[in-house]
């Protein structure tokens, strides 16, 4: 997937324009047709059909990197780490979840715009947990609601609350609004949240390793195995033993092993199994719901 297909992004507030008009040409796609796309392009890696679900989610892109527009960096880089985010997403696009593109894509192009502003704001590295990206992108927010408009210190009682808002430690919230109020010299000391003491420059990031895109992978499949656990919750022992047979096996188990198990006709199981997959389906698209909802503390005003 090529990013030479893309429309062009050209500098200027012109050229962003012009490209939000194009991509507003690609037309949205049914749900149908997305699945179709999708299957071709995961069981035959069809270029036509990655292109196709990529342009017609550009729109999203855009919409999510407009919410990023107050943290100085140009707009159309924004977006274009965004597109980086959503061909990614449509690599790992798995049609037979259940889910449509634009959900899953959703974090993908978020993470990607994030993990962009967290490396362009500064050559220190501002935070690679979830924590501290949690407190990065909400940290003037909070400020604003709670009228800390200071440049300075924030005051204990104000740490304290934004801590407790953000779930993070108030060394964690001292330290990230002193860097966040200006750059400070490498050689300024720093005090970690765990104790330890040292340089602004012994936190500056190592460009050989991409660990950001290990935890965003990591953290993407913890995320996913945890949804699926707790979805097979709201099976009885029987849909659960079927489910797993058929549908999270590599070498699925056979209706007729199964109707034999069970002493039911083989009709009777791939109902239970259909049954299973529709509630299973549910659980989880509640769960990635309930998981939007809790996320929005996560996202730029």
């Amino acid at each position: 997937m090529a990013r030479s297909s893309m429309p062009m992004l050209t500098a200027g507030e012109g050229g962003l324009n012009r490209y939000l008009d194009e991509i507003r040409r690609f037309p949205m796609l049914e749900p149908q047709e997305e699945y179709m796309l999708a299957k071709r392009y995961a069981e035959h890696e069809d270029r036509t059909a990655a292109h196709k679900l990529v342009t017609s989610h550009l729109r999203l892109v855009a919409k999510i990197a407009m919410g990023y527009r107050g943290y100085g960096l140009p707009i159309g880089e924004v977006i274009s780490e965004g597109n980086v985010g959503l061909m990614q997403a449509v690599k790992k696009f798995e049609p037979d979840r259940g889910f449509r593109l634009a959900t899953y894509a959703m974090w993908w192009i978020k993470a990607a715009i994030q993990e962009y502003i967290l490396r362009s704001w500064s050559l220190v590295k501002m935070g690679t947990t979830a924590n501290q990206k949690r407190l990065f992108f909400n940290l003037r927010r909070l400020k604003g609601k709670i009228q800390a408009i200071d440049d300075g210190d924030l005051k204990p009682e104000q740490v304290a609350e934004i801590a407790t808002k953000l779930k993070v430690s108030e060394e964690e919230v001292i330290s990230m609004n002193r860097r966040l109020g200006g750059d400070a010299s490498l050689n300024a000391p720093i005090k970690a949240a765990d104790g330890d003491a040292g340089q602004w420059q012994d936190w500056l990031v190592d460009d050989h390793d991409s660990q950001e895109q290990i935890l965003i992978e990591q953290d993407e499949l913890d995320t996913r195995r945890a949804m699926l656990s707790n979805a097979l919750k709201v099976l009885n022992d029987r849909e659960k033993r079927i489910f797993e047979a058929r549908r999270l096996r590599e070498e699925p188990v056979t209706l007729e092993e199964l109707s034999s198990e069970f002493d039911i006709s083989r009709e009777r199981v791939r109902q239970i199994e259909v049954r299973a997959f529709e509630k299973v389906q549910e659980a989880v698209r509640q769960a990635a719901l309930d998981q939007a909802k809790a996320l929005r503390v996560v996202e730029p005003s």
